[in-house]
C-alpha cells in the first residue's frame, strides 16, 4: 500500500473520530441550539487532521522532548522539508532536486580524525534498536540505553539474514561484501546515515546525523555492521 493510500485511510479514521466527538451535544438541556465552534463536518481530511493536533488537547505539544524544547517544535519543518512536502509523493524535478541536495551536504559534519569503522557488534543493537525520542505516557529515557538511541534500520531495511527487516528502502544484505571499504565507500555510506538526501532528494529516509537523532560514533558502528567482513550482514 502506498504511502499517499495509508496517509488518507488514517485521515479519514481522523476525521470520522471528529465527527463522533464533535456533534453538539444535543441532549444536554438548552444547548441543542448552540453553533458548534468549529463545524467539523466542513473540513477536508487534511484540515480536520491538522485541526486535532494543533487546536485541540488531543496532543500535549507543550511536552518536553529529548534534544529539548518541546513536541509542538517537532511540527514545525525545516527548509528541505518544506521544499519536499509540496511534491507529496511525486517525482522530483532538478531545481528542487539541486536546492535539496545543497543543503543536506551542507549539513553533514565529520569526525575528527576521518571516518572509521567502529564495532559491528554494538552497531548490530543499534541497527535493531527502535528506541529513543519517543514520547506520551511514557517517554523514552535515553540514559537507560546503553548505547544510546537507536537507528531502526531494520525497520525498512533487511540486514543481516538472522533478524527479519523491512521493505521501505532496499535491501542492504552483503553491503559490504559488494563493496568494500574504500574511502568512497565510507564517505558514502556516512553521508547517507547522516543525511541521505545528500544522495536521494526527498528520500523518506530519517536525517539521523543532521537531526542528531545518532551521533558520528554511533554511526560508525553501524557502517561497521554494514561493512565489516566479520559482520552477518556480509556472511
Amino acid at each position: 500500500m502506498s504511502t499517499n493510500i495509508i496517509t488518507r485511510v488514517i485521515l479519514a479514521a481522523l476525521a470520522t473520530t471528529a465527527l463522533a466527538i464533535a456533534l453538539p451535544a444535543a441532549n444536554h438541556a438548552g444547548e441543542s441550539d448552540k453553533p458548534a465552534a468549529d463545524d467539523y463536518t466542513k473540513m477536508s481530511p487534511e484540515a480536520l487532521a491538522e485541526h486535532l493536533m494543533l487546536n485541540t488537547s488531543s496532543f500535549k505539544l507543550d511536552q518536553p522532548v529529548q534534544e529539548g524544547g518541546t513536541a509542538g517544535k517537532r511540527l514545525e519543518q525545516d527548509e528541505i522539508q518544506k521544499l519536499c512536502t509540496p511534491l507529496r509523493g511525486n517525482p522530483v524535478d532538478s531545481a528542487t532536486t539541486e536546492k535539496v541536495v545543497a543543503l543536506a551536504r551542507d549539513s553533514i559534519r565529520y569526525p575528527e580524525g576521518g571516518i572509521q569503522l567502529g564495532d559491528w557488534k554494538i552497531g548490530r543493537e543499534l541497527a535493531w534498536s527502535g528506541f529513543g525520542y519517543r514520547v506520551g505516557h511514557k517517554t523514552d529515557d535515553h540514559s537507560l540505553a546503553e548505547n544510546g538511541p537507536g537507528g531502526n534500520c531494520y525497520n525498512c531495511h533487511q540486514l543481516a539474514t538472522d533478524r527479519t527487516g523491512g521493505n521501505i528502502g532496499p535491501p542492504l544484505t552483503g553491503y559490504g561484501k559488494m563493496r568494500g571499504t574504500s574511502e568512497p565507500i565510507l564517505k558514502y555510506t556516512y553521508d547517507v546515515i547522516y543525511n541521505a538526501h545528500a544522495y536521494f532528494a526527498c528520500t523518506h529516509m530519517p536525517r539521523l546525523g543532521a537531526n542528531a537523532i545518532l551521533t558520528s560514533e554511533q554511526i560508525s558502528h553501524i557502517m561497521a555492521y554494514l561493512l565489516d567482513p566479520e559482520s552477518p550482514v556480509n556472511k
